[in-house]
């Protein structure tokens, strides 16, 4: 494991001496900007393994991304490396098309404490409700970022994660999402508990979300990227790009639908990914996933 290795994947060149959130941060944005969060191991015939050195040979050596038990697995090494105290949190992520929570927790996410102050880092959300920064963990506080404004509401030791959104202007919307996520104020994000959790006790939603046919990740396949001033994402054939906060608190949003002889070239174009497997681009479910 080497973080100079890591460093140069992400193209950070600031300080790492000193422990504090303005370096977090930093490094935190540079990873989100480099490491795509996708699951197109799944629709390569490749399994997604929990296990360290595999995720740094694909993420650092192979410049692949990975999803949350991957990109957050990783930035969990990567910071307690450099000296913070970090803990591994589970959630269970918001199906709005069921209006419901699932009943395991099916997300990992990280607690760092630092300065007598707690902050949540999800580098492994992706799509636009990626958090650009660590958020400190207080309820009922907005905190702008620019995607838009991300709060925590706190009830009976579980924390729920809500993002309010912006309204868009779509470039093309007969090929947008539905009315109904078009019209949405806030979006509910996920829930979690404090409770510390070990990298074993996700062992069963990593194999169940790459495997179980109604799996959003089985029935869809997704690479989304932070960029400069937005997120873009390729979800089967369809290639999203947003322009944050374009112009009076409204996101400019382009979609384009990609044959099949692009795909391979846009991952390479857009997201930096090179596949060593025949890829099957899959978009099947209806799970909305902006």
């Amino acid at each position: 494991m080497d973080i100079k290795e890591y460093f140069a994947r992400i193209s950070y060149q600031g300080s790492h001496n000193k422990p504090d959130l303005a370096t977090m941060s930093d490094i935190f944005q540079h990873h989100i900007r480099a490491v795509p969060f996708e699951n197109l191991s799944i629709h390569c015939g490749e399994s997604i393994e929990l296990d360290l050195e595999a995720t740094y040979n694909k993420i650092v050596r192979k410049k692949r991304g990975g999803w949350c038990m991957e990109n957050n697995y990783l930035l969990s090494w990567v910071l307690k490396t450099l000296g913070y105290d970090v803990t591994l949190l589970g959630a269970k992520v918001y199906i709005i098309e069921l209006d419901a929570y699932p009943d395991d927790i099916d997300h990992l996410l990280l607690q760092v404490k630092l300065d007598g102050k707690s902050y949540i880092v999800d580098g492994g959300f992706g799509m636009a409700y990626q958090l650009w920064e660590p958020m400190e963990l207080v309820a009922g506080t907005d905190q702008p970022q620019t995607p838009g404004v991300f709060r925590f509401q706190e009830e009976s030791g579980t924390w729920y994660l809500d993002k309010v959104k912006r309204k868009q202007l779509v470039l093309n919307p007969s090929t947008s999402a539905s009315q109904d996520v078009e019209n949405e104020v806030c979006r509910r994000v996920y829930l979690f508990t404090l409770q510390p959790r070990d990298i074993e006790e996700f062992r069963g939603c990593n194999a169940q979300l790459q495997t179980a046919p109604d799996s959003l990740f089985v029935t869809k396949s997704i690479c989304s990227l932070q960029t400069a001033d937005g997120v873009r994402a390729l979800v089967g054939w369809k290639l999203t790009e947003i322009k944050y906060n374009y112009r009076d608190n409204m996101d400019l949003v382009e979609i384009r639908m990609l044959a099949d002889e692009e795909i391979l070239k846009t991952l390479k174009e857009k997201f930096n990914v090179t596949l060593e497997k025949k890829f099957v681009p899959v978009n099947t479910s209806r799970w909305s996933l902006f």
